[in-house]
C-alpha cells in the first residue's frame, strides 16, 4: 500500500533490528520502532549470551541496548525510535531525566519512553521544556492522559506520545479498543500535540480498529503487522465493525485538560504491573 493512503503512522514493536529490517521489505515503510527493557532481553544476542549462562554489566548492557537502536535509527532515519528508560516504583523524576538525557544522546530520532506515574510525568514536564521527544507508556486510564497533556503544554506535535496498551486492558475483561475510542475523544479537545500512539496490538483486529478509529500512530509486533501486509494492507471501509468479544466498555470522562497534572489520580494498578516487568526482565540479562 503506497503510504500517502495512510493517515495512521505504523511503528514495530521489537528490539531486533533484523525484524525492522524484514517489516520495511514486506510494508514498503515503516514509520517508527517502539523499544523496551523486555524486547532488549529477547533480542537473539542477548539470549545467545544469557544461554551461555553469561550476564551483562550495566555498563555493557545499556552499551547493548545503544547499539540496537542506533542500528534501528540508521533503517529508519526519518522515523522515531522510542528508548525505554529504567524505571521502578522507587525510581525519581531525576533519575528518570538523567536516564533519558543520556539515551537521547544516542541518535537524532529518539523518544523517550517514561512511564504515565506520577514520577514519570514529572520527569516528561522537564524533558519538554529541555527539547526532549517523549512517549508516554504504560498509560490506562483518562486520567493519566489528561495529566500527561496537561504537563506537557507548550509542546510541539510529535514531541509527544502518549501509548495507551490496549492488550492488557482486553487481558482484564476490559475493551481496550474503547479506551481508544475516549482517549481521542479526550484529545480532540486539545490542541493536538500529543499524539495517540495505539501500543500493546495483539492482533489484526486491534490493528484494523485502531484505524478506523484514527489513531495517530499504531505500533504492532513483527508477526501482526506481517499478516496485515500480506493481506495487502487493507483499510477499514464503510462496512467495518469491531466486535469487542464481550469485553467491557470502559466509561468516558469529560476531564479538563488545562487542569493542573498533579490534580489527578494516577495511579493505575496495569501501570505498576508494567513497571514492575520491564524492570524484571532489565534485570535478569544483569543477573539480579
Amino acid at each position: 500500500m503506497p503510504r500517502k493512503e495512510l493517515n495512521t503512522k505504523i511503528f514495530i514493536d521489537g528490539g531486533d533490528p533484523d525484524e525492522t529490517r524484514a517489516i520495511i521489505k514486506s510494508l514498503g515503510f515503516l514509520d517508527g520502532q517502539t523499544t523496551n527493557p523486555s524486547f532488549v532481553s529477547k533480542n537473539p544476542r542477548a539470549q545467545e549470551k544469557m544461554d551461555r549462562g553469561e550476564t551483562f554489566t550495566e555498563p555493557e548492557l545499556l552499551e547493548f541496548y545503544k547499539g540496537i537502536v542506533q542500528e534501528i535509527s540508521s533503517l529508519i532515519p526519518d522515523g522515531s525510535v522510542s528508548i525505554e528508560v529504567y524505571a521502578d516504583e522507587n525510581t525519581t523524576a531525576e533519575e528518570m531525566l538523567e536516564q533519558g538525557r543520556t539515551m537521547n544522546s544516542w541518535i537524532p530520532n529518539a523518544h523517550i519512553k517514561l512511564p504515565s506515574s506520577k514520577e514519570g510525568i514529572r520527569a516528561a514536564e522537564q524533558a519538554v521544556k529541555e527539547g526532549m521527544r517523549v512517549n508516554m507508556t504504560l498509560c490506562f486510564s483518562l486520567k493519566q492522559a489528561a495529566a500527561v497533556y496537561s504537563a506537557t503544554r507548550g509542546a510541539k506535535r510529535g514531541q509527544v506520545f502518549i501509548s495507551p496498551f490496549v492488550g492488557r486492558l482486553d487481558d482484564r475483561g476490559e475493551d481496550g479498543m474503547s479506551f481508544i475510542a475516549n482517549l481521542l475523544k479526550l484529545y480532540k479537545k486539545g490542541d493536538g500535540h500529543v499524539m495517540v500512539l495505539t501500543a500493546s496490538v495483539r492482533h489484526d483486529a486491534h490493528l484494523m480498529e485502531a484505524l478506523h478509529l484514527g489513531s495517530d500512530i499504531i505500533t504492532a509486533k513483527l508477526e501482526t503487522l506481517d499478516e496485515w501486509a500480506k493481506k495487502g494492507s487493507p483499510l477499514p471501509g464503510e462496512a467495518y465493525a469491531y466486535d469487542p468479544h464481550g469485553l467491557k466498555p470502559l466509561p468516558y470522562e469529560d476531564l479538563d485538560l488545562e487542569a493542573d497534572w498533579t490534580s489527578f489520580d494516577l495511579s493505575h494498578p496495569l501501570t505498576t504491573q508494567g513497571m514492575e516487568k520491564f524492570t524484571k526482565d532489565w534485570n535478569k540479562l544483569l543477573g539480579k
